[in-house]
């Protein structure tokens, strides 16, 4: 099992688990990652189940008892709560490795790691989530709010910028705090919430991504393959490696994945959307922006 990936390895099972099993798995999506770390007993009863259908559930996943998963899930708890520092470290460690081995190139390195998480994030992407997240964004009923975090506004822009050139009714969330609030306080269930949220995940996601359930609105998350908390909220999950040779997370493969759900709202919308484009294009012309 790839490391980190335990909370997306558990909502893909989902369809392969007994019921009792699915209880166990959904008590422990809900409540990601504190709920693993509950005794078997504690897991058990939150979940409606026998102990037994604790241990089959970890089973199923690979472990070979209840404490071989936690220490995974611990394991887990370390690279989600990963620094800058933190990762700059085990890149140095890196690069030296590499150095010895003759493979130091930073074109190279960068070659080789981009192409990978790409390819692996677009390979590893859920088919449902992806189609789920074109329908609601493509949907010209619904209200689209984005929302990102320190860096990752950029990317809520950028996803937007072309949204807006596609359909109306497309908003980014402000900044300003009596802004923010009466946007999120006037959710409705014809609104869509997409939220970008990668480790050293913020809170505020996770209240907004609450408030818009409560409000009945639809959430779509981008995060990294640990699962920012919101997952516990959202109807649709889109999950990215952030590999890179810096001590940065990569939102390369990030962007691949918006970039493509661009071109599945493009051909979701058929001809409504060079209508669009031409109509967003006259009046650029008109304001002197072209």
């Amino acid at each position: 099992m790839a490391a980190g990936a335990l909370a997306d390895v558990i909502r893909h099972k989902l369809g392969d688990l007994s019921p009792a099993e699915r209880k166990v798995a959904r008590v422990l999506l809900v409540n990601y990652p504190s709920a693993g770390f509950e005794t078997v007993a504690v897991l058990a009863e939150r979940a409606g189940v026998s102990a037994p259908s604790v241990i089959r559930f970890v089973n199923r996943l690979g472990y070979r008892g209840f404490p071989d998963f936690q220490t995974a899930l611990r394991e887990e708890l370390d690279e989600r709560n990963a620094s800058p520092l933190s990762l700059y470290e085990s890149a140095d460690r890196a690069r030296t490795d590499e150095a010895a081995d003759g493979e130091a190139s930073l074109l190279g390195q960068g070659s080789r790691l981009f192409s990978s998480a790409v390819a692996q994030t677009l390979t590893e992407l859920p088919p449902h989530d992806l189609e789920h997240a074109v329908s609601l964004l493509a949907d010209g009923k619904r209200r689209i709010t984005l929302a990102g975090g320190r860096f990752t506004h950029l990317l809520a822009q950028y996803l937007g910028l072309h949204l807006m050139q596609l359909r109306g009714d497309i908003r980014l969330l402000p900044a300003g705090d009596v802004e923010r609030t009466a946007v999120l306080g006037a959710l409705t269930r014809r609104d869509v919430l997409v939220v970008f949220d990668y480790r050293r995940y913020e809170q505020d996601k996770v209240t907004m991504s609450r408030l818009a359930l409560e409000h009945g609105a639809k959430v779509i998350l981008f995060t990294d393959r640990w699962l920012s908390p919101v997952s516990a909220h959202a109807e649709v999950v889109l999950p990215s490696l952030v590999t890179t040779p810096s001590p940065y997370d990569s939102f390369v493969p990030t962007l691949a994945v918006v970039e493509t759900v661009v071109a599945g709202v493009v051909a979701a919308l058929g001809d409504d959307a060079p209508a669009r484009l031409r109509h967003t294009e006259e009046i650029a012309r008109r304001i002197g922006l072209q």
